[in-house]
């Protein structure tokens, strides 16, 4: 059995279409778990309109979207638990292949598979994912930080399953912030337990996959640094040959920040987080063209941005 964890925060158009996506797979010994996150909307009514006992819907006062899929870590019933957002879908035989996997590499304590993005209008654009270890549909992923430093995330919160004990041990997901909580997650759950994956397509991310530079940010991140700290305690469990991914794995995070800052002019924040992009990468060197241009007057960098565009 399979316990799937949905949590749910004014999704109202979404979250039927999201359900059934469920509700459709090959495999059906599952429950469904909705944490309703404190919506605002139709969001609750739209679940119960979905007629099947294995739904359970739980309540609780907005706290942001850790805090909802810690409740319902706490709540699942069954040891394997998948993650799901209450936008995103699964095709149908996404849990047969994550539970495929669970028998197969009994070693392993988490499970990740292909995903895609898909906008709203349908426009599909999958993911790239370099330098996995094997060569066959699956295998172990023993080098998380070396694939996650040079592809799109090899684990996404929709396309990945966990042991519940596994998930709860490293203290499930960290609450209190804004972006980079999945990330910390998953880098946490990579230094401690073994990962099995497929390159098969099963998830769905449903968002809009632009990477224009033009593109304002949906949400900035917080100043804090409390993801690059935690980040950097997991060193003291890597041998010396993961160690250089791991930085190369942080100069990623920290070029994202660079990015979102730059989109928004803010120029002591394009720098700070480049220069730390940079101490744990000097090769990044995308890094330095975003320091330079947050330099440029708003008219020059709009020019520059626009060309860049148009070759995307």
């Amino acid at each position: 059995m399979i316990s799937v964890v949905i949590p749910l925060y004014n999704k109202e158009k979404q979250i039927a279409n999201t359900l059934h996506s469920v509700l459709r797979q090959t495999f059906q010994n599952f429950e469904i778990v909705v944490v309703d996150d404190g919506s605002t909307d139709n969001s609750v009514q739209e679940v119960e309109k979905v007629n099947d006992i294995r739904i359970r819907i739980v309540h609780q006062k907005n706290a942001g979207v850790s805090a909802a899929r810690n409740k319902g870590i706490e709540e699942a019933k069954y040891d394997l638990i998948a993650f799901l957002d209450a936008d995103d879908k699964w095709k149908a035989e996404y849990l047969e292949t994550q539970y495929y996997l669970f028998q197969k590499y009994s070693q392993c304590s988490v499970y990740a598979c292909g995903y895609e993005f898909s906008d709203s209008n349908g426009n599909v654009s999958g993911t790239i994912i370099r330098k996995l270890p094997f060569q066959e549909e699956d295998g172990v992923l023993t080098n998380y930080f070396e694939v996650a430093s040079c592809s799109h995330p090899p684990i996404w919160t929709s396309a990945v399953m966990v042991k519940k004990d596994a998930i709860q041990a490293i203290g499930g997901f960290p609450v209190g912030i804004k972006s980079g909580e999945d990330l910390l997650t998953w880098a946490r759950l990579a230094t401690h337990y073994s990962i099995a994956y497929c390159r098969k397509v099963q998830a769905i991310f449903i968002q809009d996959f632009s990477h224009n530079i033009n593109q304002v940010p949906s949400r900035v991140h917080d100043n804090s640094d409390i993801v690059e700290i935690e980040l950097i305690k997991l060193l003291s469990f890597l041998d010396s040959s993961q160690r250089k991914h791991f930085y190369h794995y942080l100069s990623l995070w920290f070029k994202m920040r660079t990015s979102v800052y730059l989109r928004i002019y803010d120029i002591r924040h394009t720098w700070k987080y480049g220069l730390k992009s940079i101490r744990y990468n000097i090769t990044n060197y995308k890094v330095y063209f975003m320091m330079f241009m947050v330099l440029l007057p708003r008219s020059v960098q709009q020019i520059i941005k626009d060309k860049y565009a148009s070759h995307e």
